[in-house]
């Protein structure tokens, strides 16, 4: 599992535990199963009306990959990169092809492959870019697709409210408190669980989806880079000294735009 996700979960899981133990006279209380499937089902309903069927399904893959321990395999890609360039620089065909046969990464071998076959750079660089759009753009609509139910949560906890404030409605006039504030209680559950969903679930799910492109764009970016510097018949040094300084170009200015996001608030 991811380490942040694990720490996130085991996190907010210990604080609810710990305010409904120190704060509520009965943390069972807290625990509606009504409530939440009104928050749940008509989430899913909404959803379901917004997107078409295939994209709502993939919900539940998507949940996965957040869970995943996921790894970019940045470095071993450079260095595949740089060693197939090198065979290309000495001309053995036969010794770059054995190498692009163990690559792992698709987009990587596809590059390398378009060079292979004297591909001219500018049709190959306008196809990886097209990759990279099409994966940005298809990726950003799996992390709108969390913040939309994100917006939903809320909005069917308040329907819950309501339907309890309406079976409450009814119990004032028998005068019996007691079960007046139970009704309360109940009808108040429905948005805490709305509440909850939204900014403990679908929320950090959609912020974690766009971290988690961010990254492959960038190394896609990189991989980019030396395909054109292959294409050039530059040197694998160089090569290997240009993606490094790219990738540490790339954690600076991530550092450097925090710091001013800081500066400026």
């Amino acid at each position: 599992m991811n380490p942040s996700t694990l720490i996130g979960i085991v996190t907010s899981i210990a604080l609810l535990a710990v305010v409904l133990v120190f704060s509520a006279e009965d943390p069972m209380l807290f625990l509606d199963w009504p409530s939440l499937g009104i928050v749940l089902t008509g989430t899913l309903a909404a959803t379901f009306i917004s997107y078409p069927l295939g994209e709502v399904l993939r919900v539940f893959g998507l949940f996965a990959t957040v869970l995943r321990n996921e790894k970019l395999y940045t470095q071993n890609d450079m260095e595949e990169l740089v060693n197939i360039s090198r065979l290309w620089m000495q001309g053995n065909l036969r010794q770059v092809e054995d190498a692009l046969a163990g690559v792992r990464n698709p987009f990587l071998r596809t590059g390398v492959q378009l060079v292979v076959d004297n591909t001219p750079e500018e049709d190959i660089i306008e196809l990886l870019q097209w990759r990279i759009s099409r994966l940005r753009a298809r990726e950003h609509a799996e992390a709108q697709l969390f913040r939309v139910m994100a917006s939903f949560a809320p909005a069917f906890g308040m329907v819950g409210t309501l339907i309890g404030l309406v079976n409450l409605m009814f119990l004032l006039g028998d005068g019996d408190m007691t079960a007046i504030g139970r009704q309360m209680a109940l009808a108040l559950i429905t948005t805490f669980y709305g509440v909850l969903m939204a900014n403990l679930v679908f929320k950090p799910v959609a912020v974690k989806l766009e971290r988690r492109t961010e990254q492959r764009v960038v190394l896609m970016n990189m991989v980019l880079q030396g395909i054109s510097m292959m294409c050039n018949k530059r040197s694998p040094g160089l090569m290997r000294e240009t993606l490094n300084s790219f990738m540490a170009q790339y954690q600076d200015e991530i550092h450097d735009s925090g710091g001013d996001r800081r500066a400026r608030d």
